[in-house]
This record gives structure tokens, sequence and C-alpha cells, in this order.
């Protein structure tokens, strides 16, 4: 029987002498089995439907060979455009695949965009104006410069869309059938999720053109095998007794903590930094700037514990996590797998515990049959010592009534960096669970909140609260009649430019 040969080094590969020399530079001599398995398809110009949990390299699967393609084809790219797309669910995820675009291609002086939310757009316009050979982009922010006509897609040559599952997780399924409207027909794609539910491959169908490669790595929905998986049955209320129990240990040297809400990671944060234990907290209601100094000082040393909800889930790629901890399981069971995938990177081993309350039964079972496994656990259930180190330990922020969190806390973190009170389904949403305001008051700023048009009291109303328009307490306006009205006029904003003053990108 003749035997089979196997790639085993990138020089196999046959990719350009700028991309060898930048892999030897980061050390890379051998490529994942993905990336042996996807390279030189793509190379060649294929669509490709990759399948492949988190951790597998599957970031330079598809940035190796098409930068291989654009050294082979130099030619500039179109003015506000790009000659490849690249879409990604979060900002931290974006930044990274245009890191690893910028480090594969720092001989060949390609030039890499990231466009995201919650930041201003000057510098994404200012960016893109004279075009760039790739675009990273998360979908929200990418359509309301599509909107604003501040950039094209008609010279894309390539579209990758990355980790379509939590695409889906996030709401951004429809956004992504927008963006394709934008796209020439004549393109290559390419194609990667963690796991294939029936929407994704519906999705895929859709964008793959006919017969495209298909490469999977891994079992669906499989967890990492070089992770030491436990599951510990603990009271909800000793949950942080039993974290601050673990960090005592000392090979808990850098471990990411997982919650389900925004406020719970604050929370538990806040919690370790009490126990004398360097945290910071990362999700989807602290700005770019926050987000982006939590993670270089985790990544640095500086911190030992990095709290975050699910959004984090795939977007961070640190090296050395000994440790990821679950402290509230995820409502939606394939996350498990994205969160366990934070440790264990790159060859390496790693741990990952699982705190599970009485609540949580159900979600664990599903993450199990999911995973198809069993999960070794550990019950502390009645632990006297946690008992004790409870009752020591500083009060607990009370939580809000309707603090809940939907898909893992995934909704709400989009990456167009929504506030509390716009939006997203996951989390912790103005008056379903977030933070309300107070009884009775305005959302309008306090100037028009005293002017405001209020009906008149209806006669013999009064008591407590009043009539309808009458102020919380009821009393009523002066003499019960209405104020007067205002002059919308004079909230306008100011007039705009005349079209030949304003600032455009091309300037």
């Amino acid at each position: 029987m003749k035997d089979t040969y196997v790639l085993t080094q990138f020089t196999d590969l046959g990719l350009d002498k700028s991309l060898l020399k930048a892999l030897a530079d980061e050390g890379y001599d051998k490529p994942t089995p993905i990336q042996a398995q996807a390279i030189p398809g793509v190379m060649q110009g294929k669509d490709l439907l990759g399948i492949a949990q988190t951790g597998t390299g599957k970031t330079a699967a598809f940035a190796l060979p098409i930068l291989h393609r654009l050294a082979a084809d130099r030619k500039p790219a179109p003015r506000r455009g790009c000659r490849v797309l690249v879409l990604s669910p979060t900002r931290e995820l974006a930044t990274q695949i245009a890191e690893s675009f910028k480090t594969y291609g720092k001989h060949m002086g390609v030039s890499v965009a990231v466009v995201f939310g919650g930041v201003k757009y000057g510098g994404q316009m200012r960016a893109m104006a004279g075009g760039v050979d790739v675009l990273v982009a998360t979908p929200g922010r990418l359509i309301d410069h599509l909107g604003e006509k501040t950039i094209t897609l008609q010279g894309v040559e390539i579209f990758v869309l990355d980790e379509a599952d939590q695409m889906l997780d996030m709401g951004f399924i429809l956004p992504i059938r927008r963006i394709v409207k934008y796209l020439p027909k004549e393109r290559q794609n390419l194609f990667f999720s963690a796991t294939m539910p029936t929407e994704i491959g519906k999705l895929a169908g859709e964008l793959l053109n006919p017969n495209p490669i298909k490469v999977s790595v891994a079992p669906q929905s499989t967890t990492v095998e070089k992770v030491n998986q436990k599951v510990i049955f603990v009271e909800s209320a000793r949950k942080r007794a039993l974290l601050a129990e673990l960090f005592a240990e000392k090979d808990f040297k850098r471990v990411i903590v997982f919650t389900r809400t925004k406020r719970g990671a604050d929370r538990v944060a806040k919690s370790l930094e009490q126990g004398g234990v360097e945290a910071a907290s990362i999700h989807g209601d602290k700005s770019q700037g926050q987000r982006e100094r939590a993670l270089a000082s985790f990544k640095a040393g500086e911190v030992r514990a990095l709290v975050a909800t699910d959004i984090a889930a795939r977007g961070i790629d640190i090296d050395a996590v000994s440790h990821v901890v679950q402290f509230e399981l995820p409502n939606v069971p394939e996350s498990y797998v994205h969160r366990i995938g934070r440790t264990a990177r790159a060859g390496a081993g790693g741990s990952a515990v699982a705190f599970c309350g009485e609540e949580e039964r159900n979600l664990l079972r599903d993450i199990q049959k999911v995973t198809r496994q069993t999960i070794p656990s550990e019950d502390r259930r009645g632990d006297r010592a946690l008992g004790v180190m409870t009752a020591h330990m500083p009060a607990e922020a009370p939580r809000e009534s309707g603090e809940r969190g939907a898909n893992g806390g995934g909704r709400g973190d989009r990456s167009g960096g929504r506030g509390r009170n716009g939006g997203g389904g996951g989390g912790e949403r103005h008056g379903a669970g977030g933070e309300r305001k107070p009884e009775g008051r305005s959302d309008l700023p306090g100037g028009l909140r005293k002017q405001r048009n209020r009906p008149a009291r209806a006669a013999g109303g009064g008591g407590n609260g009043g009539g309808r328009g009458a102020p919380q307490g009821g009393r009523p306006a002066a003499g019960g009649a209405p104020t007067t009205p205002i002059d919308q006029s004079q909230f306008k904003g100011p007039k705009r430019a005349p079209a030949e003053k304003r600032w455009s990108p091309v300037d």
C-alpha cells in the first residue's frame, strides 16, 4: 500500500518567500492541521468551508494564503475600498485578526485597516480614504460606513466570514446578508465556524460557490483535548469564597473568569480586588480604551485575573493562560467550548473549572449533551470552610432585581458598543434588567425637562401622584394650568455648512 505524503513544514506549502521569512521570525515552522488542509486550496482561489473550534490556528489558515495571493498579484486597492474583507463578531477579535495580517505581511508592505464601533468615525474614514489591501470589520460599524458611502466594497476579491456561529448568537445574520449585497458577485469566499447549526449551514450555502473545499479538524462542539476540566457543585452564595480559595493556589497564575452578565463581571472583579488579587473586567459597557487597557494589563502580567463576559470567549488570544474559571455557566452550551478554549493554546496544556449552582444543573446537562462528555465533578455544597469564608467576606453589592443574561450575555456585547439603554438582547437592558432610572425621572436633559409641556391636572385629582401630567408626588403645575409651550426651533442643531465646504475623506 502506498504511503500518503503529509505536509509537515510551512516550506512544503509553496508560500511566498516574504511570508516564510515572517513565519521564521515568529518561530513558526509547522502548520496546524487546519492550516495544512486549508492553505493549498485557498492559494488556488477555491472557496472554503472550515469547521474548527477556537485555538486551532484558523486565522493563519486564511491569512497566509490570502497574503500569498496579494503578493502574486500586486495592485493598488480602490479608493475608500479594499481587496480583502474580513468580518469579525467582536472588536477584540477584529483587532487580533488585523494584527495577524500585519505580522505575517510585514515584509510585503501590506496595508491593513480595522473598523469597529465604540470609537469615532474620523480616523476610520481617513484610514480608508486611499484604500487598503485588507479591511477587518465588525458588521454594525461597517454598515454605518456603507450607508454614509465612506467605504465601498466593489473592489473586494476575497471575502472572509469568521466565527459565523457567534455572529448568529449576536444577531448579526441579517446585517451580514445586507453587507453581502454590496459585494461583487465574482469573489472568493472563506467561511469559518466552530459549530454548524441549521441557520449557519443555510448561510454558508448562500455565500459559498458550488463545491467548496470542506475542512473539519474537530467534531462539532467538542472541547480541546488538552484542557483538564472540572465542575464544582457549590451554592451560588458561596461562589465568591470558592473563587478566593482557588486563587490562593500558586498555580493560578494567569486566569480568565467568565460571568454571564456585565455587572456580574464588575462584581467579581471587585471581590477579587478586595481579596488582594489584581483583577480587571472587560465587557460591552466598557469603552474601547478601557477594554484595550484591561487586555494589555492582563497580557503584561500586571493583573492576575481578567473577568469577562462572553464577549471575550473568542476574542482573546493570549498565551500562557493557566486557568479558565466559569463563575457562572453559559446559557448557550456551545459557549462552554469557546470559553475553555482560551487556555491550552498553541499546543500548551491548561485547566478549566466551572462552578455549578443548583439553579444551573439544567445548563450543565445541556453542556454535557452537546459536548458528548461527562465532566469530572466535585461536590462542595455544605462545605463548612466556604461557609466561614463567606461570612467573613465583605458584603456583595445587591443585585438589580431585573438583572439577567441571555445567551451568555453575548447579544448585549455587540461590537457597535451600544450603551445599557440602547440595545442588544443579552445582558442588562434598561427596563428589562439593567440599571433603572429613578421612578418618574425623564431621559431629557435637565433644561428641557423643566420646560416640557405637561397637560393640565384633572379637576379634583390629587392625593399621592396627582393627575397623569402632574409631577411625581401630586403637586400640580401652577394654578393647574399647562405650562407655556416651547419653541422647538431653539433646540435644533446648527445649520450644516454648504456642500462645497464640507469635509470629505477624499480631501
